[in-house]
């Protein structure tokens, strides 16, 4: 009976190998499943006279050939590499938004301000005027064309993180029902290798989108964290996740946060962008909340730079019909900044305006209070902060980002806590998110185009040098290069009359003005050099050639003049309606140093090029992250996945030895019968 008994328990095990061999060789294909073995056992002998005879073979476990190590590792480097491919994906729509070529919007600013030359060089030609007013309007539908387009992308990624939130939280809903099923399973003293596979699959899943990271319990079961310290799943229960807007202020979509609201909870917690690692969620919000708000901002300030620069210089000159230039694009309203959702003082309420374009800072900003008066400013394109004490301050250092805080009640006052601001109250400026919305063309008629200067001049009639006028603009500068109030001299009046004369100190040929609003030179001696632009009340002559001049204290001789007259003056008749010095001034600001410093009609490349840096680099990143994270994958597949020329080789050899067990049983059968019959004998 031994030898049958023997024979019978080898049977049964070789069945169980072939078994477990055939169930890796059908999971083969089976995404997320393990590799298992069957582990055997020798049953112990049993003592006989001549000593210990052997009771045959056992299955002692099925075993799951599997490394938590590499696994965790695995699922951590594929959450970093669908986190860098999501944004990478998204960037690479918004560097289209902000791409070049003849269709792009740089090549649309570049015939707007090329435009001008024609009208420079026939200022009463309706038809060069016309050009100039449909370049202006094809840069403004670009402009809200490019802008619709980053709308169009938010909305894709709003849609895509949403979808995605539901994905992990059915997915987490499956992982807590399996902890409670594992754990049900394991209290049978094996573990059960398909539900851990299973398990451990879905937690990839997960990290696709979200990275979490793991603790194990005695028990079997397996905590999931989200943000290093949320848990997401704690045994057989699961938290939830949502979308939603920041936590401090209403940002009307602009910018989403993770929220995370514990199972049986009603209190929301927003989870730190930095804090949630990888996973595809995370990239999105990355692009949603950083590359995607700096790409509105690049494109808002363009908007704005472009059309209150133009517009400007359009009130600077005079139309074909005398009267001052008008706005040429409808003005972009900043708004107000917004409020932080629990500031103590609703009532105060933070206006902006645009002072300086040429300092505008592609950025948002956040103000939070300490007191009434004082607090701290964040710069978000760079992290910089800035305390201040008091509001001066605070609006000094506005002036410096080219901006204005003014009462949101009333826009003429200036910015005030009055109303009461608390500790703790907060502001986010963000001005330029949806200036690129609002640009549009205001101008449609060819003779409203302000391309004459307000301003004529004239040489002086006993002139006797070679002063040669070389420009005579309206700039809106004063002599150092800020901005200054210009002023026209009255009609019929005696218009600012630039005189030459020679130092007595120092010999050098120095000019003195009459009739000017304000002495913008501070120096003692005004002093001439040909070329050189002379400022007053906010215009510039430029003049060539040397003046003849005497001694200023020579009583019977004058020098040569100029003089500068309101350009609707009737000495000057229609004059106006042929100058076309404002045209020029608008066509020079092509050159204008705007853009950090770079000139007007390289602001779109400057933006482009900001764009291109991040997808470059964010196109490395997830090249890198692709290549660890395909690398762990093979070394967790090498330990976990099934190689079918392995399994085939077992299940001839379990085959074989199957046989061999069941020869056995037929030998004891035989020898069972002949030792019955000899008996019955």
């Amino acid at each position: 009976m031994s030898l049958l008994n023997v024979g019978a328990r080898a049977v049964q095990t070789n069945q169980a190998a072939l078994q477990v061999t055939g169930h890796n060789i059908a999971n083969v294909n089976t995404a997320g499943y393990s590799r298992q073995t069957v582990s055997l056992r020798t049953e112990p002998g049993q003592l006989k006279a001549g000593g210990y005879i052997g009771n045959g073979v056992a299955v002692e476990a099925v075993l799951r050939n599997h490394s938590d190590l590499l696994t965790r590792q695995a699922s951590a480097a594929a959450a970093v590499d669908a986190g860098d491919t999501a944004r990478l994906d998204r960037l690479k729509q918004l560097q289209e938004v902000f791409s070049g070529g003849k269709n792009g919007l740089g090549s649309a600013i570049n015939d707007m301000m090329n435009a001008f030359s024609d009208v420079v060089s026939s200022p009463t030609d309706m038809t060069a005027r016309g050009v100039v007013l449909t370049r202006i309007d094809e840069t403004a539908r670009r402009v809200r064309e490019a802008s619709s387009s980053m709308n169009e992308i938010s909305q894709v990624v709003d849609d895509q993180v949403n979808s995605d939130v539901v994905q992990v939280n059915n997915l987490t809903k499956q992982i807590a029902s399996l902890n409670g099923d594992i754990v049900f399973a394991q209290g049978k003293g094996q573990p059960p290798n398909d539900l851990l596979d299973q398990r451990d699959q879905l937690i990839r899943q997960v990290n696709q989108y979200v990275q979490t990271s793991q603790v194990a319990a005695d028990d079997g079961s397996i905590t999931l964290f989200v943000a290093s310290s949320q848990p997401l799943v704690m045994g057989n229960t699961a938290a939830t996740l949502s979308i939603g807007e920041p936590q401090d202020f209403n940002t009307n979509g602009a910018q989403k946060k993770l929220i995370f609201t514990a199972p049986g909870s009603s209190q929301s917690i927003e989870l730190n962008d930095s804090m949630l690692g990888g996973g595809e969620i995370s990239g999105l919000l990355r692009f949603q909340n950083g590359d995607l708000t700096e790409g509105r901002n690049l494109l808002g300030r363009m908007a704005t730079t472009i059309s209150e620069t133009l517009n400007a210089q359009n009130k600077r000159g005079l139309t074909l019909d005398g009267n001052v230039g008008d706005n040429l694009f409808k003005p972009v309203s900043l708004g107000n900044a917004v409020q932080g959702k629990n500031n103590v003082a609703p009532l105060v309420v933070m206006g902006l305006e645009v002072t300086d374009v040429s300092k505008l800072q592609a950025s948002n900003y956040d103000v939070t209070f300490s007191g009434g008066a004082s607090g701290t400013v964040t710069r978000q394109s760079d992290g910089k902060t800035f305390g201040f004490v008091n509001l001066t301050e605070l609006g000094d250092y506005f002036t410096a980002q080219g901006l204005k805080l003014t009462d949101g009640n009333t826009p003429s006052a200036a910015f005030s806590t009055t109303a009461g601001a608390n500790a703790g109250d907060k502001f986010l400026i963000n001005p330029l998110q949806d200036a690129a919305r609002q640009m549009e063309a205001a101008e449609f008629s060819p003779r409203q185009l302000a391309a004459a200067n307000p301003i004529n001049a004239k040489m002086g009639a006993a002139n006797d040098g070679s002063l040669q006028l070389a420009s005579l603009k309206v700039t809106g500068l004063d002599a150092t290069g800020q901005p200054a109030t210009f002023v026209v001299p009255p009609i019929a009046g005696n218009g600012v009359k630039i005189e030459f004369s020679i130092s007595a100190t120092s010999g050098k040929t120095i000019y003195t003005t009459t009739g000017a609003t304000t002495d913008i030179v501070a120096s003692d001696e005004k002093v001439y050099v040909p070329g050189q632009p002379i400022r007053i009340d906010g215009w510039e002559i430029t003049l060539n050639g040397l003046p003849k001049a005497y001694l200023a204290t020579d009583l019977l001789h004058k020098g040569d003049t100029v003089t500068v007259d309101n350009a609707l003056d009737p000495q000057y008749g229609t004059y106006y309606q042929r100058d076309s010095g404002n045209a020029s001034a608008l066509m020079g600001l092509r050159d204008a140093k705007l853009f950090d410093g770079a000139a007007l009609t390289d602001g779109f490349a400057g933006a482009m090029s900001q764009v291109g840096t991040r997808t470059q680099s964010a196109q490395f990143a997830a090249k890198l992250s692709s290549a660890i994270a395909s690398n762990l994958d093979q070394e967790r597949a090498a330990v976990s996945g099934v190689n079918l020329d392995e399994e085939a080789a077992r299940l001839i050899q379990y085959q074989q030895a199957y046989q061999a067990s069941a020869k056995m049983i037929q030998i004891a059968q035989g020898i069972f019968d002949s030792l019955i019959q000899s008996v019955g004998r």
